[in-house]
């Protein structure tokens, strides 16, 4: 396909590029997701049903929020560009927020808890929306968006990895007497999020001197885009409802199961801070192997294949998990947690990282039927049903502790209360990763289609 058809290649350094925005907001996402519970619960003093009903919240208003800035982000067009412009404008005070929400200087106020996680979930999505909206700005290209999503995803797990194995690490520098369970020295926190955010900032700064967007709407297509148009885009874009709800559930089951992991390794196993670390990073390392392999294992089976066969590997994983901690004799069996955790981590990492090449598919679907490119509006929706998932992580796990008497003042917790982990860590990822290939079973666009769709669509710009 040729250029002035909007069918761009990427050269490598273009696809890093990309890859790093993903690489800096997952140092602060991937944070919150596996830490920021247990940094309230355990740092900050919060109890953790008054954690949850808080997380509740924040979702509550990114319901609103997101949809606002997808659609000031397709009404505009800064100097510094449509989409990219927002890496700058919104990672500077990210980073700020991310800092403050892991300071306890007002330890145990739920005012300063409040304003802080709702300052850093607002700037995420000042940032995330339009840099989801950026890929699909970029090339037209099937392929290249796959290789586009293979680079992205293993930079964006190079990030968890730095969060999951690094994190713990990075904490016991800056606190030496440290010995079993996480830091609980505030001060620890605060500088270990100051060094991720900041690493993150400039990671941002990278990714916005290396995008060009090239296929995006112009000004007099866009102009009369309203917020409103979030509902009709979702009425009328089957394959976007579709790909929504597969992000609420995979979202949630990679949340959920994050945010317990440090519970599972410390109450269930009674793990050290090392062996903690090396479980959450392996929640990112088969990203390194696989997603490499992502575009040659799609032509050989299929996008829904692939679905299936990688679902079905992390509940595999969970059921490993599970078993782990049933069977006295496995719980000292470190290394099976650690290849349960693999195979878990590689079905959920390959199906819940091509899921993002998804999105330019049903942004090409929706210009198809109505003529425009909003992107804005699309990610805006995605984000909001991710951020629902984000939401179970933050609000299923709360409960379930408090449901279960969970005490952070034990160090030996009930049996109800560690089988109450125990079932954040396998059950309900299991429950939501079934419904997940239920959801994925229903999207249509497979490959030949929406390249006839896109070809469709530049015809019609040739002809005008």
């Amino acid at each position: 396909m040729s250029r002035s058809k909007g069918f761009y290649k990427l050269s490598i350094l273009q696809c890093i590029g990309f890859g790093a925005g993903d690489l800096a907001q997952n140092l602060i996402y991937q944070t919150v997701s596996m830490y920021l519970l247990f940094f309230y619960t355990n740092v900050y003093g919060l109890n953790p049903a008054v954690a949850a009903i808080m997380f509740l919240i924040v979702r509550i208003v990114d319901v609103i929020w997101d949809p606002i800035v997808g659609t000031f982000v397709d009404k505009h067009n800064p100097k510094m560009g449509k989409y990219r412009a927002y890496l700058v404008l919104g990672g500077v005070p990210l980073t700020g927020f991310a800092i403050l929400c892991f300071w306890n200087g007002f330890s145990g106020s739920l005012l300063y808890a409040y304003l802080t996680y709702v300052g850093l979930s607002m700037c995420y999505t000042l940032v995330n929306v339009p840099y989801g909206a950026l890929n699909a700005s970029l090339t037209r290209d099937t392929a290249e968006i796959t290789k586009l999503t293979s680079v992205r995803m293993f930079m964006a797990n190079l990030g968890g990895l730095a969060v999951g194995m690094g994190l713990p690490i990075v904490l016991k520098m800056f606190d030496p007497t440290e010995t079993m369970d996480l830091s609980v020295n505030d001060s620890a926190w605060l500088y270990t999020m100051a060094i991720y955010g900041l690493i993150g900032l400039g990671l941002l700064m990278f990714c916005f001197t290396q995008c060009r967007e090239r296929v995006v709407m112009d000004r007099n297509e866009t102009k009369n885009v309203k917020v409103s148009d979030l509902w009709l885009e979702f009425v009328h874009n089957r394959p976007l409802r579709i790909l929504a709800f597969f992000f609420i559930t995979a979202f949630g089951l990679m949340a959920i199961s994050n945010s317990a992991g440090a519970y599972y390794i410390n109450y269930n196993l009674h793990g050290s801070a090392t062996e903690l670390s090396v479980f959450m990073g392996l929640g990112s390392i088969p990203a390194f192997i696989f997603m490499p392999l992502i575009p040659a294992i799609k032509r050989l089976v299929g996008k829904k294949g692939m679905f299936y066969i990688f679902l079905t590997t992390a509940i595999i994983g969970m059921g490993l998990l599970y078993a782990v901690s049933m069977i006295q004799f496995l719980k000292e069996q470190m290394c099976i947690v650690y290849v349960a955790q693999f195979i878990k981590s590689t079905g959920i990492i390959v199906a819940t990282g091509y899921m993002w090449a998804l999105v330019p598919e049903v942004i090409s679907y929706g210009e198809y039927i109505h003529g425009r490119r909003i992107s804005g509006i699309v990610n805006a929706l995605t984000g909001i049903f991710y951020k629902a998932g984000m939401a179970l992580g933050g609000v299923v796990p709360g409960l379930v502790l408090a449901f279960v008497g969970f005490d952070k003042e034990m160090t030996e917790q009930t049996s109800f209360a560690q089988q109450g982990i125990l079932w954040l860590v396998a059950v309900i990822p299991v429950i939501l990763l079934l419904l997940a290939m239920f959801i994925i079973s229903h999207y249509e666009l497979e490959d030949d289609v929406i390249d006839n769709i896109n070809n469709q669509i530049e015809k019609r710009h040739n002809n005008k």
